[in-house]
Protein backbone atom coordinates (compact mmCIF):
# COMPACT_ATOMS: atom_id res chain seq x y z
CA UNK A 1 0.00 0.00 0.00
CA UNK A 2 1.54 2.99 -0.61
CA UNK A 3 2.07 6.23 1.90
CA UNK A 4 -1.13 8.53 0.40
CA UNK A 5 -3.91 6.15 -0.08
CA UNK A 6 -6.06 6.35 -3.61
CA UNK A 7 -9.04 7.30 -2.84
CA UNK A 8 -12.47 7.95 -5.36
CA UNK A 9 -13.81 10.71 -6.60
CA UNK A 10 -15.79 12.53 -3.49
CA UNK A 11 -17.53 12.66 -1.57
CA UNK A 12 -16.64 9.94 0.97
CA UNK A 13 -15.82 9.57 4.53
CA UNK A 14 -12.95 9.63 6.71
CA UNK A 15 -12.16 8.51 10.02
CA UNK A 16 -9.50 10.27 11.84
CA UNK A 17 -8.11 8.67 15.26
CA UNK A 18 -5.82 11.03 17.00
CA UNK A 19 -3.96 9.05 19.84
CA UNK A 20 -1.57 9.27 22.60
CA UNK A 21 0.17 5.70 23.16
CA UNK A 22 0.29 4.99 26.77
CA UNK A 23 4.34 3.41 27.90
CA UNK A 24 2.49 -0.07 27.08
CA UNK A 25 3.80 -2.11 24.36
CA UNK A 26 1.77 -5.34 25.31
CA UNK A 27 1.14 -6.27 22.03
CA UNK A 28 0.02 -3.26 20.22
CA UNK A 29 1.76 -3.48 16.83
CA UNK A 30 0.82 -7.04 15.92
CA UNK A 31 -2.82 -5.65 16.93
CA UNK A 32 -2.55 -2.45 14.58
CA UNK A 33 -1.27 -4.78 11.64
CA UNK A 34 -4.44 -7.15 12.43
CA UNK A 35 -7.36 -4.30 11.87
CA UNK A 36 -5.77 -3.03 8.94
CA UNK A 37 -5.79 -6.43 7.53
CA UNK A 38 -9.42 -6.78 8.77
CA UNK A 39 -10.31 -3.35 7.76
CA UNK A 40 -8.87 -3.54 4.13
CA UNK A 41 -11.81 -6.73 3.47
CA UNK A 42 -14.47 -4.64 5.17
CA UNK A 43 -17.01 -3.84 2.24
CA UNK A 44 -17.14 0.10 1.68
CA UNK A 45 -12.85 0.33 3.03
CA UNK A 46 -11.53 2.77 0.56
CA UNK A 47 -7.99 3.09 2.40
CA UNK A 48 -5.77 4.25 4.84
CA UNK A 49 -2.92 6.72 5.90
CA UNK A 50 -0.59 7.41 9.51
CA UNK A 51 1.60 9.14 10.82
CA UNK A 52 3.40 9.09 14.29
CA UNK A 53 4.90 11.39 16.30
CA UNK A 54 4.29 12.07 19.73
CA UNK A 55 0.77 12.01 18.79
CA UNK A 56 -0.43 9.37 16.53
CA UNK A 57 -2.60 10.30 13.84
CA UNK A 58 -4.63 7.63 11.50
CA UNK A 59 -6.59 8.09 8.62
CA UNK A 60 -9.23 5.82 7.43
CA UNK A 61 -11.29 5.98 4.45
CA UNK A 62 -14.98 4.94 3.94
CA UNK A 63 -17.52 4.64 1.43
CA UNK A 64 -20.82 5.78 3.38
CA UNK A 65 -21.48 6.11 7.39
CA UNK A 66 -22.97 2.80 7.18
CA UNK A 67 -19.23 1.38 6.42
CA UNK A 68 -17.93 3.13 9.14
CA UNK A 69 -20.53 1.71 11.70
CA UNK A 70 -20.42 -2.29 10.02
CA UNK A 71 -16.23 -1.43 10.56
CA UNK A 72 -16.65 -0.08 14.24
CA UNK A 73 -19.21 -3.23 14.89
CA UNK A 74 -16.71 -5.69 13.85
CA UNK A 75 -16.45 -8.45 17.07
CA UNK A 76 -12.48 -8.65 16.64
CA UNK A 77 -12.33 -4.87 16.00
CA UNK A 78 -14.17 -4.07 19.48
CA UNK A 79 -11.96 -5.96 20.97
CA UNK A 80 -9.14 -3.93 20.22
CA UNK A 81 -11.07 -1.00 20.92
CA UNK A 82 -11.41 -2.47 24.27
CA UNK A 83 -7.47 -3.31 24.68
CA UNK A 84 -6.72 0.38 23.81
CA UNK A 85 -8.70 1.93 26.06
CA UNK A 86 -7.52 -0.33 28.99
CA UNK A 87 -4.11 -0.63 28.10
CA UNK A 88 -2.49 0.91 25.14
CA UNK A 89 -3.49 4.94 24.79
CA UNK A 90 -3.11 7.60 27.35
CA UNK A 91 -6.28 9.62 25.57
CA UNK A 92 -7.72 9.11 21.61
CA UNK A 93 -10.63 11.23 20.00
CA UNK A 94 -12.33 9.77 17.10
CA UNK A 95 -13.64 12.47 14.14
CA UNK A 96 -15.74 11.29 11.13
CA UNK A 97 -15.57 14.00 8.63
CA UNK A 98 -17.22 13.90 4.78
CA UNK A 99 -15.06 14.75 2.20
CA UNK A 100 -15.98 17.06 -0.09
CA UNK A 101 -13.35 17.61 -2.15
CA UNK A 102 -9.46 16.19 -2.41
CA UNK A 103 -7.05 17.14 -4.53
CA UNK A 104 -3.09 16.43 -5.24
CA UNK A 105 -0.12 16.12 -6.78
Amino acid sequence: MSSIATTPKPPYYAVIFTSVRAEVEQGYQQAAKRMLELAEQQPGFLGFESAREETGISVSYWSDLDAIKNWKLNAEHQQAQIQGRNTWYAEFKVRIAKVERDYGL
